[in-house]
């Protein structure tokens, strides 16, 4: 049976004033979730998100999967419900620990979810790997081959989202399974850890504090120490002990291992067994025939005497199939980018496009419709999806989206005037995470 040591920190930083992170450590359920929307809405998303998720999280891949999108729609919910929080969301990744057979080795697994940018990484066996892919717009720019990792570390809209919990009534959920061994660490974080620490100085601490607990709090100390621009939240999580999956599978592989090394080695370029036989030629070239026993190889002048290969109808056949499979992937790939929709921004207003963000291979998307909704009008929480292309399946749900975001910026305008008109107004500092 696996077992699990945990330990967890959080902070504020250096320069915000109200920590919109939230973390749950819950065994066999851990999550952190990094709050977006205003002073106080991003607080209480996040919040909002790992409370449903605590109540309903099952530990299997598909009860943790729903248990997330049932958060999703607890923060949703939350914000149709009070139009000061309109807007809210919420990144959330979260781990729990499935007993039973689903794992590669017959034993417990580890099912990881993530929707936003906030992360999981896997430290095994001295080395850290990132499990999650973050829903932002500079990784999306990074897979498409725009950006390279050291341009999307420094780039100015690093901080936009493309995926969050709250803002649409359900959402898409990524999941992974990982096979936990024992000296595993599965570290948990916001991206106010790995926005002011590289991965190099994240694997040794990892490396070099044993105790979880320490750990995070060291995470968290270099990340104010790095700058501290962002909350920061770290859950670190040990795999103590692994039910025995690391010594079956090292028995395992020594048992290969002697199965192999019980046959005679081959013999060396030139050499023989001392009984005068040799397993395997010393060397075979790539591309060389194979022989049977007692059939000579043919001379290289034997060779020459074949006939040459004549164009038959059978190679125009194969040309003209290959042809055709070039010219129906051709097809596929323009039917996948021009099947959709998405809301984006043409010049300083809000357009309708035909074709899919940043256009696929050749097709690149085509203005649809122009509509007289301005940017600037959209809601802030809204912005990033515009920004980057908000997908809809057909032109009809492109513009009810548009038509949404025109109520969504009427509201807000309505509250901002009401409370204009009855409150004195206070400045407030705040920044967007």
């Amino acid at each position: 049976m696996t077992a699990l040591r945990f330990g967890s920190a959080s902070d504020t930083g250096m320069v915000r004033t109200v920590n919109q992170d939230s973390s749950l450590v819950a065994e066999p359920l851990f999550a952190v979730a990094d709050g977006m929307g205003g002073h106080a809405a991003g607080e209480v998303a996040s919040q909002v998100a790992v409370e449903a998720l605590r109540l309903n999280a099952e530990p299997s891949a598909e009860g943790l999967v729903h248990a997330v999108r049932v958060a999703n729609r607890a923060v949703w919910e939350k914000a149709e419900a009070d139009p000061s929080m309109r807007g809210m969301g919420t990144t959330l990744c979260a781990v729990v620990l499935v007993a039973g057979s689903d794992g590669a080795e017959g034993g417990d697994s580890v099912v990881v979810a993530n929707v936003g940018d906030s992360r999981v990484y896997l430290f095994h066996n001295g080395e850290l790997e990132q499990i999650t892919e973050d829903h932002s717009l500079v990784e999306d720019l990074v897979r498409e081959g725009k950006l390279t990792h050291a341009e999307a570390k420094t780039h100015p809209q690093r901080n936009v989202v493309t995926r969050v919990l709250g803002i649409e009534e359900d959402v898409e959920v990524d999941s992974w399974h990982v096979d936990p061994y024992v000296g595993d660490r599965l570290l948990l974080c916001s991206d106010g850890l790995f926005n002011e620490v590289d991965d190099g100085p994240i694997a040794g601490v990892l490396r070099r504090l044993e105790d979880p607990q320490e750990a995070a709090a060291e995470l968290v100390r270099l990340a104010n120490e790095g700058g501290g621009r962002d909350n920061v939240t770290v859950v670190v999580v040990d795999v103590v002990d692994d039910g025995g999956r690391a010594e079956a599978a090292s028995a395992g592989f020594g048992a290969r291992a002697t199965t192999l090394s019980s046959r005679p080695l081959p013999a060396g370029p030139g050499e023989e067994h001392g009984d005068g036989t040799s397993d395997l030629p010393a060397h075979t070239p790539l591309g060389s025939p194979t022989v049977a026993p007692g059939q000579p190889l043919r001379s290289a002048s034997a060779a020459t005497e074949d006939p040459p290969r004549r164009f038959t109808w059978r190679v125009v056949l194969f040309a003209l199939a290959v042809l055709a499979v070039l010219g129906a992937a051709a097809g596929a790939v323009g039917w996948f980018a021009r099947s959709t929709y998405y809301v984006g921004v043409d010049g300083d207003d809000v357009a309708i496009f035909q074709g899919r963000p940043g256009g696929v291979l050749w097709f690149q998307p085509t203005l649809e419709v122009t509509t007289d909704l301005a940017f600037d009008d959209v809601p802030p929480a809204r912005q990033p999806d515009v920004e980057a292309g908000k997908q809809e399946t057909s032109l009809e749900d492109a513009r009810r989206y548009v038509e949404r975001l025109k109520d969504q910026a009427a509201a807000r305008t309505t509250t901002t005037t009401t409370t204009t008109a009855t409150t004195t107004p206070e400045t407030t500092a705040t920044s967007t995470p």
